[in-house]
């Protein structure tokens, strides 16, 4: 369950590797309309190969349905699942090129709820981890891209992966990607399969720095094993002069 985060521990850390959802039906109810929302818990310290929540187009059709997808993309045409381990993220601007992406970029398009996401910012060899999130405190969306893989012997699996972009002012201190996010405007076009190639591509320009704010947080989050609101208490980063 954990196999991707230990890795992500092990080898450099891509963006956005974990994120955080803790009031999801505020998210649900406040950008779309549902008769029925699933019973859900909130989830402070999401790790890629799990599965997330998850909004997307039921069949060919613009109605909106949630479901649950395994973090990390499994295409269809893979013989192993465990590809999915390095297939959290993808690229927005080599969506329509690569092979792994292409046809979900076409007509599986999905959106990925959070409150923020957490970053490393490395100084030698010392990361500490930062939440970013909204100013305002409000959820958001993550553009994603979902897959449907089916084994030799029957077993099924959906999956998605979380859009990336280029950095924003604030996000340059911390890593050379973002996710992609949109405001309930750019879900519509996101989700909409009457949408043009140049249309969604607009959508991934970095979120503006000035709505965001980024914080320290404790170590907890390292591990997915911690899953409370602790992992998003604000810290204080002792200067070096302040340690002796």
């Amino acid at each position: 369950m954990y196999i991707a985060s230990i890795l992500i521990l092990l080898n450099p850390l891509p963006m956005c590797g974990r994120f955080s959802l803790t009031v999801p039906e505020r998210f649900f109810s406040k950008a779309f309309v549902f008769n029925d929302i699933p019973e859900m818990q909130p989830d402070y310290n999401i790790p890629p190969g799990v599965d997330i929540w998850a909004v997307r187009n039921q069949n060919t059709s613009n109605d909106k349905e949630i479901v649950k997808l395994r973090w990390g993309l499994v295409p269809f045409w893979a013989k192993d699942p465990s590809i999915g381990n390095r297939m959290i993220n993808a690229r927005s601007e080599t969506l329509a090129e690569k092979p792994a992406f292409r046809s979900a970029f076409q007509s599986r398009r999905c959106l990925i709820p959070a409150d923020g996401f957490f970053e490393w910012q490395r100084d030698g060899k010392n990361r500490t981890p930062y939440f970013i999130k909204r100013k305002e405190g409000q959820p958001f969306a993550m553009a994603g891209l979902w897959e449907k893989w089916e084994s030799s012997t029957g077993e099924r699996l959906e999956s998605c992966t979380i859009l990336t972009t280029s950095p924003n002012e604030l996000m340059k201190e911390l890593h050379d990607r973002m996710p992609v996010m949109l405001n309930a405007e750019k879900m519509e076009i996101w989700l909409n399969q009457e949408s043009t190639r140049k249309s969604l591509q607009e959508l991934t320009a970095p979120y503006p720095a000035e709505d965001m704010e980024a914080y320290p947080v404790s170590s907890l989050v390292n591990s997915p094993k911690n899953n409370g609101p602790e992992c998003l208490e604000r810290q204080e980063i002792l200067q070096q002069d302040e340690l002796f």
